[in-house]
């Protein structure tokens, strides 16, 4: 008999900064009257106006807006890393699922990217979280969530384990130049999920997984140091990346949605709600044209986060369960694509998932920058 494995809990924490548009056209004027000369343009433009690409179509709109249609994002303050929201989020997963660290057998940490660069952060997180087990780190970019899903869900299904603990954290704001438009897109956050068993036929279902070597030789990392010496990393983006994106989305979302769906036994009507990956304003559109589906099963809280990497499948969740848009026994399907390493998708029978605290709400976008108080 198949194993039920799935999601127990879930929780999200964020950066107490929300950064507007604003901040960038009051302190970067610059790049706003040369953004169609910079990163951003370039990889998001169209290379064919006569293109009838599903990406080409859904990106048009958005073209005269040197933001690419982002409008906010979370990121870090003084005093805040990848580490401390992380070890909020993990709190409020065990806390949620009602566990202590001891009943944690393993740790799954994916960190873009630890302030160190390495080693990632599974070791320092264990030790401010008490946990006595294993803690692993992990990377599949943009869909770590989803490896580490379906590598917690086997491992608990083989007994080696009983409660793997996940946690996902994305930090771009610290690696990505402020002179570049690529920041235009990026914010922070951090996840984190309990996989344990689950109720009869709820939890994960079904799985596909492909690599995304056809996306090698687009995003990159650049090492460099900063002013007082210390090394500094930035995310860059090649010539070229735009249409390499462009080319590979519709057919990497099909071809792991239609596996994960034939994996579990269901179709795609059958299907209650999808968190697909919105690293841009256009992306979840893009996916629910692939599949032929109405845009309204899906969320976009991209408008909210910007593009915040592999934590968007965990935001996604978190917000349609806290909207009630996933109930208990809804199919679920989340879709992600990573740059340079995977695509995957993975269709789940939502079960008794106990949600963390909310986030903190949005603030009036009549200011630049604001700090908001922590909720978490």
């Amino acid at each position: 008999m198949y194993q039920p494995v799935g999601i127990r809990s879930l929780a999200v924490s964020f950066p107490s900064i929300i950064r507007t548009n604003d901040y960038y056209r009051e302190n970067y004027p610059h790049l706003i009257a040369e953004a169609e000369k910079k990163t951003l343009s370039r990889v998001f433009s169209t290379a064919d106006p006569t293109s009838l690409n599903e990406f080409d179509l859904e990106m048009a709109p958005y073209l005269s807006d040197p933001f690419r249609g982002t409008v906010e994002r979370r990121v870090f303050a003084p005093g805040e890393t990848s580490l401390t929201i992380s070890y909020s989020a993990a709190k409020d997963a065990l806390d949620a699922a009602n566990l202590s660290p001891k009943e944690i057998d393993l740790m799954l940490v994916a960190t873009i990217f630890p302030e160190q660069i390495v080693p990632g952060n599974a070791a320092f997180l264990a030790g401010e979280l008490g946990l006595q087990g294993a803690a692993w780190n992990i990377d599949s970019t943009c869909s770590n969530a989803i490896v580490a899903l379906q590598t917690a869900s086997a491992f608990v299904r083989t007994g080696d384990y009983r409660n793997v603990l996940v946690v996902i954290c994305t930090n771009y704001s610290k690696f990505t130049d402020e002179n570049d438009t690529l920041a235009f897109l990026s914010g922070d956050g951090a996840g984190a999920f309990v996989v344990s068993s689950v109720k009869p036929n709820q939890g994960v279902l079904g799985t596909k997984i492909i690599n995304t070597a056809s996306t090698c030789g687009t995003f990159f990392n650049e090492l460099t140091t900063d002013d007082q010496g210390n090394p500094r990393m930035y995310i860059r983006a090649a010539k070229g990346t735009g249409k390499v994106l462009s080319d590979t989305s519709v057919k990497l979302v099909r071809e792991c949605c239609s596996g994960a769906l034939e994996a579990a036994g269901v179709s795609l009507d059958e299907i209650d709600f999808f968190a697909f990956n919105t690293p841009t304003a256009w992306y979840a559109n893009v996916c629910a044209r692939a599949l032929g589906i109405d845009p309204q099963r899906a969320i976009n809280l991209n408008d909210r986060y910007a593009n915040i990497g592999p934590m968007l499948p965990l935001a996604n969740l978190y917000h349609g369960a806290e909207f009630g848009r996933i109930r208990e026994n809804d199919l679920v399907l989340v879709y992600t694509i990573g740059s340079v390493s995977n695509a995957g998708a993975s269709v789940m029978r939502w079960g008794d998932v106990a949600l963390g605290p909310a986030p903190a709400p949005p603030v009036s976008l009549n200011r630049q920058e604001h700090r908001i108080p922590t909720l978490l």
